[in-house]
């Protein structure tokens, strides 16, 4: 049976997608509950996350079909082929792909004891090094760009409680913040 421009990588990774998506969409009938407020219920937003996954992992699944992973001009990365050339790959490519998979879940293992606050910068900083970026002030500004933006999002526009750790000087600061945004709220600005 002719794949088109499929190779079993290709069929791997959208297995992997697909497998995440249906295993996470078993997940949201534990906490399905109404809410007064939001007429689709508590688990509105995580099906709507789920189905663009669902979306793109398709999308994808259909790109590689008709083009393969042919080197595209302004693609990042490499094409299969590249790869495929001398028959090997590189341990500190692995370990590289080892490090970017796993740097979220010990960013989401350290919430616990230093908290949203204090974790997250080092986490943006860790993850944009480890994407290639050395230059010191593009890191420091892109991880300001970032937190504060993450901020801005939680604290003032969803108003999301966040982990505040429960190590002291992690929770002094995420106390801190909490000031911050406390006091700034009471500002009269409009």
């Amino acid at each position: 049976m002719k794949m088109g421009n499929l190779k079993n990588s290709h069929l791997i990774e959208g297995t992997i997608w697909l497998t995440i998506v249906l295993v996470f969409f078993a997940f949201t009938y534990d906490f399905n509950q109404p809410i007064e407020i939001y007429k689709f219920g508590a688990t509105g937003w995580p099906r709507v996350i789920l189905g663009i996954l669902l979306f793109v992992t398709l999308g994808n699944l259909f790109h590689q079909y008709r083009f393969g992973s042919a080197a595209q001009s302004g693609r990042v990365g490499i094409s299969d082929d590249d790869d495929e050339a001398d028959g090997t790959t590189s341990i500190g490519a692995v370990l590289k792909i080892i490090a970017v998979l796993g740097t979220p879940f010990l960013y989401a293992l350290s919430l616990k004891p230093a908290g949203f606050y204090f974790a997250t910068p080092f986490f943006i900083v860790f993850i944009i090094l480890l994407f290639g970026e050395r230059r010191p002030r593009w890191i420091i500004s892109i991880t300001l760009l970032i937190y504060a933006l993450l901020l801005f999002l939680f604290m003032m526009v969803l108003n999301a409680p966040l982990p505040q750790g429960n190590v002291s000087p992690f929770y002094d600061y995420s106390a801190f913040i909490l000031r911050m945004n406390s006091q700034f709220q009471q500002l009269d600005l409009w």
